[in-house]
């Protein structure tokens, strides 16, 4: 009966506004090996002609958003009606026993970490994850479950193709959000490998002997006075001296550093160099507001 749809015209998708739009306009999705191997998993379970159409969707910004979470991901895809698509693409994430052997595999090879920090995918980590018996990749249908709110019969659609290519490009920038979609986070990665927050020694207790990680916080004081502190500079105390020093943070940009680069970013450039830019832009100006306004209101006086 294939002889009978053929006779009927494909819907066109409707021009999507604000989409993402694939970094990869011709040839291949994604120039590192981890990301090709991610996108050839795929190439394996579609057939050609869904593919070729769900990289002329991911290349023409059909795809409208993208979600990474621990396990899953959903996104929004514009086809031909005028209602985005809703496509779910679910993996198993990792049992507490893989990820303890995984924990102690790592700790071992603490370089590994130290490389995928500076954006780059060791090619022999696969031989830690085959050691504790766990495949880094999809290698049959059943690693990934997908779905469509399409019409298509076909599982995988061109719309679950395109949002599974740009997380190929994705997964090229960014390696640990592959992990995530595994169930492993950036954190929890850091911290398997020896890199959480109490690896530098510091006994981190308050002076009564707490654990000041899991202390309950100060209560706020709800008189308005002590909780802004001395603003009357006439009683010999300026606001400077009040409210602390003003000083430029060594480290631009440092919660979004931790945090890493922002999924899916489109900008001209890229987002931590920018984010770089603006915090360091913001510091200074905001120390110029500061001391300026601590001037101004000695000169007034």
């Amino acid at each position: 009966m294939a002889w009978f749809y053929d006779d009927y015209p494909r819907s066109g998708p409707i021009a999507a506004r604000g989409g993402i739009k694939a970094q990869s306009q011709r040839g291949d999705f994604g120039q590192s090996w981890w990301a090709r191997r991610w996108v050839a998993a795929l190439e394996d379970l579609l057939e050609g002609g869904r593919l070729s159409r769900g990289r002329s969707y991911a290349r023409r910004g059909q795809v409208l958003a993208v979600e990474v979470e621990e396990g899953a991901v959903s996104a929004k895809v514009q086809g031909s009606r005028a209602q985005p698509y809703k496509v779910d693409i679910a993996v198993e994430t990792l049992e507490s026993a893989d990820l303890e052997s995984l924990s102690e595999a790592l700790a071992r090879r603490p370089v590994f970490v130290a490389k995928l920090l500076a954006g780059e995918m060791p090619a022999s980590i696969e031989d830690v994850f085959w050691d504790v018996g766990i495949s880094l990749f999809p290698e049959t249908d059943d690693d990934l479950e997908t779905d469509c709110s399409c019409p298509d019969w076909s599982n995988p659609c061109k719309h679950i193709a395109a949002v599974y290519l740009l997380l190929g490009e994705e997964f090229d920038r960014d390696p640990f959000l592959m992990f995530k979609l595994w169930g492993v986070d950036r954190e929890r990665l850091l911290e398997m490998a020896g890199f959480g927050p109490s690896q530098n020694g510091a006994d981190e207790r308050d002076p009564a002997g707490r654990d000041a990680r899991h202390s309950p916080p100060e209560p706020l004081p709800s008189d308005p006075a002590l909780f802004w502190g001395p603003q009357d500079a006439g009683d010999g105390q300026d606001v400077q001296d009040a409210l602390g020093p003003a000083s430029i943070p060594a480290v631009a940009a440092a919660l979004p550093k931790r945090l890493g680069s922002f999924p899916f970013w489109r900008g001209e450039r890229a987002f931590i160099p920018a984010m770089e830019e603006v915090y360091g832009a913001a510091s200074a100006g905001g120390r110029e507001v500061y001391l300026g306004g601590v001037e101004g209101d000695a000169g007034d006086g």
